[in-house]
């Protein structure tokens, strides 16, 4: 089997610029739109540069106005929306995906951006990647429009792992507090703990443990932990990170996307039903136009895997060329903040300091339950 990741360039533009990895294949809509929303990117950002992964005889054509700053590295194969993860693992490694994930791996690009399968692409990303040592399950985070200054807060997991118990919880509230730290900029994070009500007897045990052990990691690890928080808070500006589990999350986001796109739909129907409705639409044309932009999912399009070895954006599967460009956007500000690194030594030293109070205890705490260290 030759090597999916040879190609007929010169080595990886590493000299000038950050060096992203973007997966062309993976999106509904085909390689024209990534490679649209690629130029879209390249041209807000001109020193960035762009490993492309895919077909060669299809990739070429499209990126030639690039010129070297985007190199195509052929890969035959790619992976399909209805492809097992299982599967891909087997027999994945002729895939854009795979050799996206592996320019990570390798030390070729600090950050990787795919549109595939979100399930092929966690499961190839812990296998070619591996997890921080200490996360015992990684988390997908993602941006939520909402009233902070900032305008958006930080929220995980949103699908990568239906299941979360409190020590899980714990280190997504660590992870998402690097992230809004690194991604928006966010001094000191306040974080809340998802729930059916803000009182502390309500909810699961595990939401119970969590909130306990979230509480105790706060001063050390220099956020601010508002307790548990309903869904009406996850836009609210009373916090910058929601944690919660996988299937509660993936659940909100999906819920909260329908949403924007059926308050679209109703201004749009309600502007159009007469002559005066369509005169009030133009003079309210620019104050919709700044909500449009405040609630479209295409400008916040990028969940990022927290928890491995390296840095992975999964962009919507159907993703336009707004959406693509997003995503990028996101990985060079990532990468070029060192994100991986930061999160991997943050979850590290909470690991270790958690060791070092077990010892201290006689072996009777839980690792995972310590305080969390402060962000370096």
């Amino acid at each position: 089997m030759t090597d999916p990741r040879s190609s007929s360039g010169t080595e990886p533009p590493r000299a000038a610029g950050l060096v992203l990895s973007l997966d062309a294949m993976g999106g509904d809509k085909g390689p024209q739109v990534v490679v649209e929303g690629l130029g879209r990117f390249l041209g807000k950002q001109p020193d960035a540069r762009v490993l492309l992964h895919g077909p060669e005889a299809v990739l070429r054509p499209l990126v030639a106005p690039f010129g070297e700053r985007v190199r195509v590295v052929h890969a035959p194969d790619s992976v399909a929306m209805t492809d097992k993860p299982s599967q891909v693992m087997r027999n994945g490694k002729d895939t854009s995906m795979w050799s996206a994930i592996d320019a990570v791996r390798d030390g070729e690009a600090q950050a990787v951006v795919s549109c595939g399968n979100t399930g092929a692409l966690m499961a190839l990303s812990m296998l070619r990647l591996r997890k921080i040592p200490g996360v015992n399950r990684p988390a997908i985070a993602c941006l939520w429009p909402s009233l902070n200054p900032t305008n958006f807060n930080v929220m995980l997991d949103v699908g990568a792992d239906i299941r979360a118990d409190a020590e899980d919880l714990v280190l997504y509230a660590l992870m998402g507090t690097t992230y809004a730290r690194q991604g928006l900029g966010v001094t000191r994070p306040r974080v809340g703990l998802l729930n059916v009500g803000t009182e502390e007897h309500k909810g699961r045990q595990e939401l119970k443990d969590a909130h306990e052990l979230i509480e105790q990691a706060a001063p050390k690890g220099e956020f601010e932990f508002v307790g548990f928080v309903e869904g009406g808070d996850i836009p609210s500006n009373r916090v910058d990170v929601i944690v919660t589990d996988g299937f509660t999350g993936n659940v909100a986001l999906k819920t909260g996307e329908g949403t924007a796109t059926l308050i679209s739909t109703l201004l749009r129907e309600a502007f159009a039903r007469g002559p005066l409705s369509r005169m009030a639409g133009l003079l309210a044309l620019p104050s919709l136009q700044q909500f449009r932009k405040r609630v479209d999912p295409r400008r916040v399009n990028g969940g990022v895997f927290l928890g491995l070895n390296g840095t992975v954006i999964k962009s919507h599967g159907s993703a336009d060329a707004t959406g693509v460009a997003a995503a990028l956007g996101l990985a060079h500000k990532l990468g070029t903040a060192g994100f991986a690194g930061r999160l991997a030594a943050r979850v590290a030293s909470a690991v270790a300091l958690a060791q070092d109070e077990v010892l201290a205890d006689g072996g009777t705490t839980s690792a995972d339950g310590a305080e969390a260290p402060k962000e370096r």
